[in-house]
C-alpha cells in the first residue's frame, strides 16, 4: 500500500525545463535580422538554439517569414483615430504603409505573397472603414480611397528602396541616367534630359505633394472645395514623423 508522502509526491507535476524559446521571440529575432536574406540558420544563430529548436515553433521557411512580416508590420504604429478628418487620416495612413516597407524592405515581398494574413488585415480595413463612412463615405469609396492612396504610399517606396538599393551597389539611378545621356548625342532624349536637369536642380516630387493629387482627386470626385481641406493636411505633413 502506497504510503501517504509517496502518494503525494507521485501527484506532483513534474516540472521540466522551460522552453528557450517561443514564436514571438522568433518573430522579433527576424525582425532584427531584416527579411531580406532571412534564413533559419541566421535565427538560429541569433537566438543561440539549434535549427531543429525553431522547428518546434515555426514549421518551415515559409512560416518564419510570415510570422516575420506580421511582426515588422507591427513595429511602426498605426494612425491612431482622433476624429481628424478624412484627408488627414488617409494621408496618415499613406505615411504609415510608406514607411512599414521602407523600415523593412524585406516585407515588401512578404506582403506581395500575401504573407500577412487576412486576420491582420481585416482588422485595419475595418478601421479604416469606420472612419471614412462615419464621414459620410460609402463602403466602396472608402476602400477605393484607401486602395488609391495605399498605391501611392507603395510606388513611392518601392522607387526609394530601388534607388537605395542601386546606390548601395555603385549604380546610383539619377548617375546612371547622366552617364547615358552623356554618350548619346547633344539632342537626343530631350525630354530625359530635361527631367535628369529638373531633378538635379530640385530634386525628385515630394510624397507629400504626390499624396496631396490623389486627395484632391478624391475630394473632387465627392463635389468637396479641396481649398478648405488642404491646410489640414499641409498641416499634419509638417509634424515630425
Amino acid at each position: 500500500m502506497t504510503s501517504p508522502a509517496a502518494a503525494s509526491a507521485n501527484e506532483r507535476p513534474r516540472v521540466g525545463r522551460p522552453p528557450r524559446i517561443n514564436r514571438p521571440m522568433i518573430a522579433q529575432a527576424a525582425h532584427e535580422l531584416g527579411l531580406e536574406g532571412l534564413t533559419l540558420k541566421a535565427v538560429a544563430e541569433h537566438l543561440d538554439v539549434s535549427i531543429a529548436a525553431l522547428y518546434h515553433h515555426v514549421s518551415s521557411k515559409d512560416d518564419l517569414m510570415r510570422l516575420a512580416a506580421e511582426y515588422s508590420a507591427t513595429k511602426v504604429p498605426l494612425p491612431a483615430d482622433r476624429g481628424q478628418h478624412w484627408a488627414v487620416w488617409l494621408y496618415e495612413w499613406a505615411e504609415y504603409n510608406r514607411d512599414v516597407f521602407l523600415a523593412q524592405p524585406g516585407l515588401l515581398a512578404q506582403y506581395l505573397d500575401g504573407a500577412i494574413s487576412p486576420e491582420a488585415i481585416a482588422e485595419r480595413v475595418e478601421v479604416i472603414l469606420e472612419v471614412l463612412m462615419r464621414q459620410g463615405f460609402t463602403a466602396l469609396e472608402a476602400n477605393g480611397a484607401y486602395e488609391l492612396i495605399t498605391s501611392c504610399a507603395l510606388g513611392t517606396a518601392v522607387s526609394m528602396i530601388r534607388e537605395h538599393t542601386s546606390a548601395e551597389a555603385g549604380r546610383p539611378t539619377l548617375g546612371g541616367l547622366q552617364q547615358l545621356l552623356a554618350q548619346r548625342e547633344p539632342d537626343a532624349l530631350p525630354h530625359l534630359r530635361q527631367l535628369v536637369a529638373d531633378v538635379t536642380a530640385h530634386g525628385r516630387e515630394p510624397f507629400h505633394s504626390r499624396i496631396v493629387v490623389v486627395l484632391s482627386g478624391i475630394a473632387s470626385r465627392k463635389g468637396l472645395d479641396w481649398r478648405s481641406i488642404e491646410s489640414l493636411v499641409d498641416e499634419v505633413a509638417t509634424l515630425p514623423s
